[in-house]
């Protein structure tokens, strides 16, 4: 595992990121990284991620009490650490609000699965988390039914998204495959009907995917 030098810098770099793909706006988002078993590297509160430091990065226990950091760390902290507690292979997690997937977010239109076989693959299904006040306990544990091994990605009902894996930078990609695929469905939506794969391809596609070792509720990873 990289050093905490390092882990600083790289989340410094996707929050930049972020910013510049507009999946954030001025101080919003926030991303943390594991980088102990009760220890964890977060970005703070009303900083944005566009234009962040190092230094400021906070360090939090695993109840969520800051540790360093000269400025707050984020008020979303709790909904991190319900993912940590619950997939103990997660070391990242990236929290942002991609225009076109929180378009999904806000509506009650079903995000639809069989479309484009990228998504099938490095995605799989996309759950929605019931809405409840950002930065509460109970907003966090709204997650809790949805993160199980085979889920990386989750909509926040009338919020946004949040990925997670075992890497910063797949946790991030996680969002950018999600965004991109809103933003096909959308296109594609006023130009005509969306096509799915149909049933056999997406069992072979499903099988493909067992085969790579990639766990899928629907494959019966």
């Amino acid at each position: 595992m990289a050093c905490e030098e390092e882990i600083r810098g790289l989340i410094c770099d996707i929050g930049r990121r972020m910013y510049e793909k507009d999946f954030i706006a001025a101080n919003d988002g926030n991303i943390s990284v594991r980088i102990d078993e009760d220890r964890f590297l977060c970005t703070p509160t009303d900083v944005s991620k566009g234009f962040m430091k190092p230094e400021m990065i906070a360090v939090v226990d695993g109840q969520g009490r800051q540790i360093e950091g000269p400025i707050p760390r984020t008020s979303e902290i709790f909904m991190h650490l319900e993912i940590y507690k619950a997939l103990p292979h997660v070391r990242a997690v990236a929290h942002a609000h991609p225009p076109h997937a929180t378009a999904y977010a806000i509506t009650d239109a079903k995000l639809p699965s069989g479309i484009l076989p990228e998504v099938e693959v490095l995605l799989g299904e996309v759950p929605v988390a019931a809405y409840d006040t950002p930065g509460t306990k109970s907003f966090a544990q709204n997650l809790r039914p949805h993160l199980k091994q085979t889920v990386n990605t989750i909509l926040l009902s009338n919020h946004g998204v949040v990925a997670f894996d075992q890497t910063l930078e797949k946790a991030y990609f996680h969002l950018e495959t999600l965004e991109m695929y809103c933003r096909i469905l959308l296109i594609g939506m006023q130009i005509g009907n969306i096509r799915p794969l149909g049933e056999l391809k997406m069992r072979e596609l499903l099988e493909s995917k067992r085969r790579m070792g990639l766990a899928d509720d629907r494959c019966g990873g």
